[in-house]
């Protein structure tokens, strides 16, 4: 029972850190209000898109996250009292292959990318170009920031998980 506990508390936090992609996606909006009302060079008016995008994007990742976490809280009891020793073998099905997702994605693609968008930053001197390209380094870094913190917790849960499957099995 205490494994339920630490599942529902996981994805409890999960929910919260999505709220952070929430969160930033509405600052890249109000950005976007901002650059649209008061820009008045080329440049600042270069951002309006390119932060739209990224806001946008962000809302929907975020509101994604929560949505699918929460659902996932309403399912785990369930879950578990059917049959605690699925339930924990395809939470630490589901918590590897998140895990391994981010060891491709948010550390080593996102890095990729924030370098290519720094390298077209410098390489070209277009006013749209620039602002893609600062838009997505400050879009990339949310992630990895929101992201290395989702990925510290799940590989805490991962052991939690794994504990508890040895237990099981004695």
């Amino acid at each position: 029972m205490e494994i339920l506990k630490a599942a529902t508390d996981w994805a409890k936090a999960e929910v919260f850190s999505s709220t952070f992609f929430i969160f930033f996606g509405i600052l890249f909006l109000l950005a976007t209000l901002g650059f649209w009302q008061l820009g008045k060079t080329e440049f600042a008016k270069a951002f309006i898109f390119p932060a739209l995008i990224a806001g946008i994007l962000l809302l929907i990742i975020g509101l994604g996250l929560v949505y699918s976490n929460k659902s996932r809280i309403a399912n785990f009891p369930t879950a578990y009292e059917s049959d605690a020793s699925a339930f924990v073998q395809s939470e630490i099905s589901r918590t590897e292959k998140t895990m391994a997702e981010y060891q491709t994605i948010v550390f080593k693609v996102i890095p990729l990318i924030i370098v290519v968008a720094a390298l077209l930053f410098v390489f070209i001197d277009k006013p749209i170009w620039r602002a893609i390209s600062i838009t997505t380094i400050a879009m990339m870094v949310v992630i990895i920031l929101v992201d290395s913190n989702a990925n510290a917790r799940i590989e805490a849960y991962n052991k939690q998980l794994e504990l508890v499957e040895k237990d099981l099995k004695n």
